[in-house]
């Protein structure tokens, strides 16, 4: 069966199974865990439940002492105060010593909407990508965030989780297993391929459904794993359409977009390229469809990008 919901819900359901199967997890929040649907954890398992308050250092200092003890330390808050507050903490304490601790970012993107532009963290990847030893994982739906949080609590080593408040609709089944480093193609096309990421895997395969109707083909690639990148199916793909999109819900700098580019030109391979991205700026309050639909996110968007890279690839 199929699930709806947002992947901050299924990291929350995970950590409790996590809990009775392994007595090693920790569990680490900073005054949010209701949000961040740690709550959950914190109730079934007290002694093992961490909340730091509105000191994200001293939880991220402490997660890290705590798995050098031998725990699997997930610290968890919003992705604003969890990376904004703690960037000296998180690159010596956890990305430099190696420390096996799993940062869980949650409320991510303009899609957290109504929280206005200080909480919209669309700079995360971008911080998280260019540290050594760092793992960057960002679910598209309840299910792979769910299976990711299981597989990273076998994973040593330090690792970011990229988590959203939205309710999504789900993409996979209890069949599908998540892969640390392995993309997944949900949809399967012939002229045009989407590398999306998050909640615009979403939006894309809402922009494949609607160009169906037009005989225009697209292959949907969900790229969960942002570092270790699967360079291996991005060539393939990439060489098979001859033109490419990038979508993400964050900065067009340091995310999902120089990752793609990054391996295009190491492997020297020269296709039309078009992104859909946060183009640099900052946002304002507003619902996230308002601002996906603004800020050139949503799947209209995605609708013109594949048509404007097809327009592309025709001229070529």
């Amino acid at each position: 069966m199929i699930k709806d919901g947002a992947t901050r819900d299924g990291y929350g359901t995970a950590l409790v199974e996590l809990g009775h199967s392994d007595s090693n997890v920790v569990v680490l929040d900073s005054g949010v865990s209701d949000s961040t649907r740690t709550i959950k954890f914190g109730q079934e398992f007290p002694e093992r439940f961490f909340n730091m308050g509105i000191s994200e250092g001293d939880m991220v200092c402490t997660a890290a002492g705590l798995a050098r003890t031998g725990k699997t330390a997930f610290a968890t808050s919003f992705a604003c105060f969890l990376l904004g507050r703690t960037m000296d903490q998180i690159l010596v304490s956890v990305a430099y010593s190696n420390s096996n601790v799993k940062l869980a970012g949650t409320h991510t993107g303009l899609a957290v909407g109504e929280d206005g532009p200080s909480a919209q963290m669309i700079v995360d990847l971008a911080y998280t990508r260019a540290m050594p030893n760092m793992t960057v994982i960002q679910p598209a739906d309840w299910e792979e965030a769910f299976q990711a949080t299981k597989v990273l609590s076998k994973h040593f080593g330090p690792a970011y989780l990229r988590l959203g408040r939205p309710k999504l609709k789900g993409i996979y089944d209890s069949s599908y297993r998540f892969e640390i480093g392995k993309a997944n193609v949900v949809r399967q096309g012939s002229d045009v391929v989407v590398f999306a990421t998050g909640g615009l895997v979403q939006e894309s395969l809402m922009a494949a459904d609607a160009l169906q109707k037009e005989s225009i083909s697209a292959t949907i690639v969900n790229i969960s794993t942002l570092k270790p990148l699967d360079e291996a199916l991005i060539v393939e793909e990439a060489n098979r359409h001859k033109a490419v999109i990038t979508a993400e819900d964050h900065n067009i700098i340091g995310g999902l977009t120089d990752a793609v580019c990054q391996t295009l030109i190491k492997h020297q391979i020269s296709v039309p390229f078009k992104v859909i991205a946060v183009r640099d700026h900052f946002a304002e309050t507003g619902s996230g469809a308002e601002l996906y639909e603004k800020y050139g996110l949503s799947a209209n968007h995605v609708i013109k990008a594949i048509k404007d890279v097809l327009a592309l690839k025709k001229d070529r």
